[in-house]
């Protein structure tokens, strides 16, 4: 794997903060959001901005197919049992 370069260090950071504070000032159901509307869409469109340059960069490096793994998913992969195999005979 390579080595990430500074301005998709900065593009993580940024997201994870922009998640981090969309997460604080969530507020529970059925009470007013502190955020206007303007902002929301604001943060949106961020974060839109940065999904799209790291997935330029992510192209430019090879590695553009990747997506998100959930534990619950189903795996491409299947693991075999090798305890039945048996070394062939010289």
């Amino acid at each position: 794997m390579t080595e990430l370069s500074k301005e998709q260090k900065i593009l993580i950071a940024m997201r994870k903060t922009l998640t981090t504070i969309v997460k604080d000032v969530t507020p529970p159901p059925g009470m007013r959001h502190p955020l206007s509307p303007a902002t929301i869409e604001d943060v949106r469109q961020c974060l839109g901005l940065i999904a799209a340059r790291e997935k330029e960069l992510a192209d430019e490096q090879g590695r553009g197919g990747e997506q998100p793994y959930y534990a619950d998913s189903p795996q491409k992969a299947q693991v075999v049992s090798i305890e039945g195999l048996k070394r062939p005979k010289e």
